[in-house]
């Protein structure tokens, strides 16, 4: 394990110099750009008064003033009138409408020395900010850390936080994407929330969002329309023209924003098969080529992509060279349907051979290799994924799309049985790709993750309405009036009800939940992660697959043979795999068992097996 260390001197604070917003100077003023090219004048607003800013090529504007105080308020008022707040600021004094506020980056000073960790110790947490803890900030989240450490968790990943319409939210409608959610915090608060984190050990990612602006609060379309692309679409909207130059410097420089600012240890790109760029070098490739060549210490970036593509994940000599990993969805979208029998929307997809599909999914990653697809059109989906190394697949149970995006966002442990809960979280912990875990599953958690917002007036209710209307398609959701009874995204009591049960870890139950996933991931920490690397496996063998019961076996980089045996079936399968065994679970609890018995999950080690 990576540790880290206090240090006894402070180190200077790390900042970025940005092309968009408010930079101070060496000279103890500020720098304030604007990209309008629409407008043939701005004017910056401060405490003391507006002042013009000088047009310069390509429609930027730019001022450089001692008239704003760190700390301070500043926006951009259009000729008209209409007054903007910064789309770079790294704060705002409240919600996105109003004004932004001056940051000084090197304010916060760093109390320890970080070197990262590799990506093969990687255990993924996701949490959201808001419902993590009662209190809802980065500063309540620190006091949940050591929790974290002491279950066997690597590393955090933080929903998105750039700063979006309301209080309350998921984060994918963000619009200020360099400013953190006011809401949860200060800049500096979110440096502290790093900083703790790297104290235990604990690595820190962060979920950013590139393919569209939320619908509250992004200003951009007022002054500088050349931002999108209104004839392509996306499902948000107008496609952004990553090929102006303005709009490339803001997203190529908002990843090295937060890795150097905040030292992020790792970035999560959502849903970038919704990125449509048709620049020679597309915006993803620069950004990761870029970071790459940026920074010396272990950056870990992983995608989600619905395409099921590995161009943009080449390895080299057991090493990235653009980005690290990708969420294996057909991973979860098959232990799901055999798990609770779900076999409508997506999962349709899987419910045929779902035994064949999971075994495929643990031996190679990826299910859909250019086989047709039902969600697809028929269409054929993904490509061949068998040359990539298993750790380039991040795997889970459930996350904040698979809990939430369910109409009552139930967790897989309300639809399923405990065995097979059981058994799926050994699958998950035990084999070579990296998990992810959901904030609260760890100890059973069954308080819902509903999808919420905050928004008011006409778009509430189309929000709210859109959400019901998702579900028309689904059998229990034909009605109009089983739709009402989906929760309203706008309530606060359906933001209310997501906050986690912390009491929980404290039960007879909770405490059983801890343990298992405790001593799961020990096993995982001792037995598989030193024998995981960039270059294998690549692929397992399946040496098994009848209904309820799938066999896999990979070869590890030091030789030996790791086996993991799944019997969900209600018979004895006969005898363990050979090697010697490294966990087990059977009946819904840890075991040893004899035989392979129903619901049962065993992993054995052979080494040098080969």
């Amino acid at each position: 394990m990576t540790v880290a260390t206090v240090m006894t001197a402070q180190p200077e604070a790390s900042t970025f110099q940005t092309s968009w917003g408010a930079n101070l100077t060496d000279d103890g003023q500020a720098r304030f750009r604007l990209w309008a090219p629409d407008e043939p004048s701005l004017q910056l607003r401060t405490e003391a008064g507006d002042l013009a800013m000088e047009r310069r090529a390509d429609g930027w504007f730019e001022l450089i003033t001692d008239r704003v105080p760190v700390g301070g308020s500043y926006a951009f008022v259009l000729p008209d009138g209409f007054v903007v707040p910064d789309p770079a600021a790294r704060a705002q004094m409240g919600d996105v409408h109003g004004p932004s506020k001056l940051v000084d980056p090197s304010s916060y000073r760093w109390r320890t020395e970080w070197a990262g960790r590799p990506w093969r110790e990687t255990v993924l947490y996701e949490l959201h900010v808001g419902t993590f803890t009662q209190g809802g900030t980065f500063l309540s989240a620190i006091d949940k850390l050591p929790h974290l450490q002491r279950l066997g968790v690597t590393a955090v990943e933080l929903m998105p936080l750039a700063q979006f319409g309301g209080r309350r939210g998921w984060g994918y409608d963000g619009v200020l994407h360099y400013a953190p959610h006011e809401a949860y915090g200060t800049p500096d608060d979110l440096k502290a929330l790093v900083d703790a984190a790297h104290e235990l050990g604990l690595m820190v990612h962060l979920d950013v969002v590139y393919n569209h602006f939320g619908p509250d609060g992004n200003y951009l379309g007022k002054y500088a329309t050349k931002f999108f692309h209104p004839e392509r679409h996306t499902p948000w909207g107008a496609a952004i023209a990553f090929e102006e130059p303005a709009v490339r410097a803001f997203y190529v420089e908002n990843p090295l924003y937060w890795l150097t600012e905040y030292r992020i240890d790792g970035l999560r790109f959502d849903a970038v098969d919704h990125i449509d760029d048709q620049s020679e070098e597309p915006i993803l490739e620069e950004m990761a080529r870029r970071i790459r060549e940026t920074f010396d210490r272990p950056v870990h970036l992983h995608t989600e992509d619905e395409r099921n593509i590995v161009r943009l994940h080449p390895y080299e000599d057991g090493e990235p060279r653009l980005f690290t990993a990708e969420w294996n969805d057909d991973y979860h979208n098959v232990i799901h349907p055999i798990a609770t029998g779900d076999n409508e929307g997506y999962y349709a997809d899987f419910v045929s051979r779902p035994w064949d599909k999971l075994a495929r999914a643990l031996a190679e990653g990826f299910i859909f290799q250019g086989e047709p697809s039902l969600g697809h059109g028929g269409e054929a989906r993904g490509v061949d994924g068998t040359d990539q190394p298993l750790i380039s697949c991040v795997a889970f149970n459930q996350n904040h799309d698979q809990v939430g995006n369910r109409a009552f966002g139930e967790r897989l442990i309300d639809l399923s049985e405990r065995e097979v809960v059981v058994a799926f979280t050994a699958v998950l912990l035990l084999s070579p790709q990296v998990p992810l875990l959901f904030m609260g599953e760890e100890w059973g958690e069954t308080r819902p993750f509903c999808f919420f917002t905050d928004f008011h007036g006409e778009l509430a209710s189309l929000v709210r309405e859109g959400r019901r209307n998702e579900f028309k398609k689904f059998d229990a959701f034909h009605s109009a009036s089983s739709r009402d009874e989906i929760p309203d995204p706008n309530a606060p009591s359906t933001f209310e009800a997501c906050r986690l049960d912390w009491d929980k870890t404290e039960t007879e139950e909770g405490r059983w939940w801890l343990g298992l996933y405790r001593t799961l991931l020990e096993a995982r920490a001792r037995e598989v992660v030193p024998r995981l690397s960039g270059a294998v496996p690549k692929t397992g063998t399946v040496l098994r697959v009848e209904d309820g019961v799938v066999d896999v076996a990979w070869t590890l980089a030091d030789d030996a043979r790791l086996t993991m045996a799944i019997n969900l079936s209600l018979e004895d399968v006969g005898p363990l795999p050979d090697g010697r065994v490294i966990a087990a679970v059977a009946g819904g609890q840890l075991a040893t068992p004899e035989t392979r018995v129903p619901h049962s999950v065993v992993v054995t080690l052979e080494e040098g097996a080969e």
